[in-house]
């Protein structure tokens, strides 16, 4: 019992529950292009990522420290955050750089339109599990003219991926409806940290829940949302007019989950990508601290990060949730 995995879990993991008993919330290749949105408090090089909602006064923060070449940047020190709250700087608590378990949620575009892609997104879905450690848990979700739930969570990920090799992809496409039951799924998971990756080459054209519903769930999750979108530039086919508006949808639902969109145009690319975003959401500090704004009004507070790098190192740039929604009485 006192192996590797579990020295890890007292140093990591045991934390964090015991914050949770105080209240706190389970708050490539060069050409894929990782797009996000211009954001006007991060012109000093950080990148800030979308809102949370946070159900105790404890804000824990998940920043991800990249640098200039796009490698993942390791070993700093608490010393080296600053985190502002409404322009008001906090004092960091609580710190973490270890790895913490996950619990992921695979969104999968099992649509006709994937047939000549599917071999690769097989691949893609072996490589993503090959980043995971033991105490990581897994679920999938795959839509196709409807979105269903394939296997709840299990941390057995060959069972996943059995699963993903015997498919044969068909029918329309509810994406929408795909990331609304990944959401909702997403509340039964047990580990504190939580992602959703969503693989789709095409605009949803079959769904029930609109764009804005589906928006604003994410905006108010505790789930990191990462998509990867296959965008073919060909002109679209007559029964597929809105395929370039898979690439916005994607797009928009991470910038409201708090992750990053990889839009790619070269199949081959979806392993490696796939593997990159393992590898991010593993490789991610956590910091917490208390709000010196004691007021539980429910308003939405802005939270900013900034990174104080060692002397002589290269621009960074960092990723995390810009915003959360105070509790309320």
């Amino acid at each position: 019992m006192k192996s590797r995995h579990y020295r890890r879990w007292i140093r990591v993991y045991l934390p964090l529950m015991l914050l949770g008993a105080l209240g706190v919330p389970s708050v490539v290749p060069q050409n894929a292009v990782a797009r996000r949105r211009p954001n006007p408090s991060t012109a000093s090089g950080d990148r800030a990522r979308p809102d949370f909602k946070v159900d105790s006064a404890v804000v824990l923060i998940h920043v991800a420290i990249t640098d200039d070449k796009g490698r993942f940047v390791t070993g700093l020190a608490k010393e080296n955050f600053q985190v502002f709250e409404e322009k008001t700087e906090q004092k960091v608590k609580y710190f973490s750089a270890e790895e913490a378990p996950l619990s992921v949620g695979l969104v999968l575009d099992f649509s006709h339109s994937m047939s000549d892609k599917f071999n690769r997104l097989q691949e893609a879905v072996a490589q993503f599990l090959k980043t995971g450690n033991p105490q990581d848990e897994f679920c999938l979700v795959e839509f196709r003219d409807r979105a269903e739930l394939a296997m709840g969570f299990t941390g057995a990920p060959e069972e996943i991926q059995n699963r993903v090799a015997f498919v044969r992809p068909k029918g329309s496409t509810a994406l929408l409806d795909a990331v609304y039951l990944g959401l909702r799924q997403m509340k039964k998971a047990h580990n504190a940290r939580k992602a959703l990756l969503i693989v789709s080459d095409g605009a949803d054209n079959n769904s029930r829940f609109r764009a804005r519903d589906v928006e604003n769930l994410a905006r108010e999750s505790d789930v990191e949302i990462y998509a990867i979108g296959l965008v073919d530039w060909t002109p679209p086919q007559r029964e597929e007019p809105e395929k370039p508006a898979g690439a916005a949808l994607l797009d928009e639902i991470t910038e409201q989950g708090g992750g990053r969109y990889y839009q790619i145009d070269n199949p081959r690319e979806l392993p490696a990508v796939a593997e990159k975003i393992g590898r991010e959401l593993r490789h991610q500090y956590v910091l917490g601290y208390t709000s010196s704004n004691p007021e539980r009004d429910g308003k939405y507070r802005h939270v900013r990060v900034k990174i104080v790098r060692p002397a002589g190192q290269p621009k960074y740039w960092a990723y995390w949730k810009r915003g959360y929604y105070a509790l309320a009485d």
